[in-house]
């Protein structure tokens, strides 16, 4: 097998190019994008003006924050677009918006594939977090104990006793 300058060359710029990609891509070189502390607190920022509730603790949504950089990061080209979208928050100032320059931000945002996933990850993972069913006064799943007929079916004393008629 001879080899040619031309694939020599080649061979040299591709590695040059990945060398390239995984310096600028932290995912490429092991550090998880967005897993930096500066990124966090845009990004716990970012999830607090989609989602706000006043009575939330930051622990929830930055549970939420480390899902959202977990899925980000499951590959390459996801890890490119969080990347970017995080530094497009940080560009346009986000972290320091009033809440309603937040929000009107969020909704000339809200057809990305950021905001979408940033979306996505949050609504399943901060509703789905324990302390945050104890704030909402949420149970938990009814099926471990005997479902709800047995366990306060009846036990909304906000309304009014329902009349019962015959046929």
């Amino acid at each position: 097998m001879t080899l040619s300058r031309r694939s020599v060359l080649l061979g040299s710029a591709s590695v040059a190019v990945v060398g390239t990609m995984a310096a600028a891509t932290p995912a490429l070189a092991g550090a998880p994008v967005g897993s930096d502390a500066a990124s966090k607190a845009l990004l716990l920022r970012f999830v607090r003006a989609m989602y706000p509730h006043a009575n939330f603790s930051d622990a929830p949504y930055a549970r939420s924050c480390d899902a959202i950089i977990a899925a980000a990061n499951k590959s390459i080209g996801q890890a490119v677009m969080f990347g970017q979208g995080l530094a497009e928050l940080k560009a346009e100032g986000f972290a320091e918006m009033d809440e309603a320059a937040a929000l009107a931000h969020l909704e000339t945002i809200q057809s990305t594939d950021f905001f979408q996933l940033v979306r996505g990850t949050v609504v399943v993972t901060l509703y789905n977090d324990p302390e945050v069913w104890e704030i909402l006064g949420y149970e938990g799943a009814s099926y471990d104990q005997g479902c709800y007929i047995n366990r306060g079916f009846d036990d909304l004393d906000w309304l009014p006793n329902p009349r019962i008629t015959e046929l």
